[in-house]
């Protein structure tokens, strides 16, 4: 079967997120069942720069195609711009069995949906957490909504949820588009467990940041609003952990001007990571702290439990069987909770010593790529 892959951003633009990497290993997996994976994406590297990349490219079996991205200002408010795209899909579709879409409200979904319509290929959608109009973008989402999104969604034959939560969401936002529902699965995100079983030497990446000895609770991912990095630098200022660090590692997505005034020589912020520095960074970390307030089902919180660093969620990560597993705590994305709950997990180191096995049984038992590739293929197997 082959299956084209529609996103904003591919390998190696790993800046704009997790989407990104949940892209890279779907597609990685599929093509290690036998399948035939083509994905289309533009030419972005950072909000900033372009990828200095061929348009046409082999990586790890899948083929890119990549179209340019030059609108830099309609990029700051993650708007995409993949110039030439039409000609692309017109040139593909004719051997594709399947499309994925990658997030909604983008011009990629947009033109996709439209060329697959034209050429008779079912449409399939991961949403990734980005429907909801609560969090990120809102007036935008609106707008999109009134003007392009029944186009878009009355051509879209099944919708993959990452959880029960976001399943939710899809059925509301299509009764309000279209009167009715879509066919749903939920599957969830998945990752490489094996890259996470053998962690680097934790030293170097210590010694970089002036770590020393200390404790490290470890923020990895995006700097934006809805991640709640707020709450939990106040929560961290207050639980007043001797001896304890907090890592602030991602790019700023608007959220770092408001905690600035906060900052001092406990809480340091690191900017974004590569893939060995954020394998560096799981080594020396404690204890993964994500209370997101809008997240669905955060990959970042999958890969620190499949290195085995305990995890303090929000009930909004979407992953509350952390807790029956005891690879973790969910409290709620406020000051005094998460503080609670620091002090709780420090409060003895064997507490979250015995944390780390669970979490990696945990990752092992339902989320990584290989089941969930399977479930993929049989939704796409559907049409």
């Amino acid at each position: 079967m082959h299956s084209l892959q529609i996103t904003p951003y591919y390998v190696p633009a790993y800046a704009f997120g997790g989407v990104v990497r949940v892209v890279e290993g779907l597609s990685q997996a599929l093509v290690a069942r036998g399948h035939d994976v083509t994905v289309l994406t533009t030419d972005a590297f950072t909000r900033e720069e372009p990828l200095h990349h061929s348009a046409e490219e082999m990586l790890d079996g899948v083929h890119v195609l990549r179209c340019r991205n030059r609108v830099y200002p309609l990029r700051r408010v993650n708007l995409s711009t993949p110039f030439g795209m039409r000609s692309v899909l017109r040139h593909i579709l004719p051997t594709v069995d399947v499309v994925h879409l990658h997030e909604f409200r983008t011009v990629e979904s947009l033109l996709a949906t439209q060329a697959a319509a034209q050429s008779g290929v079912p449409v399939v959608l991961s949403p990734h957490g980005t429907l909801t109009r609560t969090t990120g973008r809102s007036t935008m989402k609106s707008l999109w909504d009134r003007l392009l999104s029944p186009g878009v969604a009355q051509k879209i034959e099944h919708v993959i949820a990452l959880t029960e939560a976001e399943a939710g969401d899809v059925r509301s936002l299509w009764r309000e588009l279209l009167g009715s529902e879509p066919d749903i699965s939920i599957i969830p995100n998945g990752i490489h467990a094996a890259e996470f079983a053998s962690l680097p030497d934790a030293a170097d990446f210590r010694q970089r940041y002036g770590l020393g000895s200390d404790r490290v609770v470890l923020f990895l991912g995006r700097l934006h609003p809805r991640k709640g990095v707020d709450m939990l630098v106040r929560a961290f200022l207050q639980a007043n952990l001797p001896h304890t660090r907090l890592l602030l590692a991602g790019a700023d997505e608007g959220a770092l001007q408001a905690i600035r005034p906060l900052l001092d020589d406990r809480i340091i912020h690191v900017g974004f990571l590569d893939a060995t520095s954020r394998l560096e960074a799981l080594a020396a970390a404690d204890l993964f702290a994500l209370p997101a307030k809008g997240e669905g089902l955060s990959l970042a919180s999958l890969e620190a439990l499949a290195a085995g660093v305990p995890v303090l969620l929000s009930p909004e990560c979407y992953l509350p069987e952390v807790e029956s597993a005891g690879a973790g705590r969910v409290v709620a994305p406020e000051v005094a909770p998460l503080a609670k709950a620091l002090r709780d997990l420090f409060a003895e180191p064997a507490t979250l010593a015995a944390m780390r096995e669970p979490a990696r049984q945990l990752i092992a038992a339902g989320y990584t790529w290989e089941r969930v590739a399977a479930q993929v293929e049989a939704v796409y197997n559907l049409y």
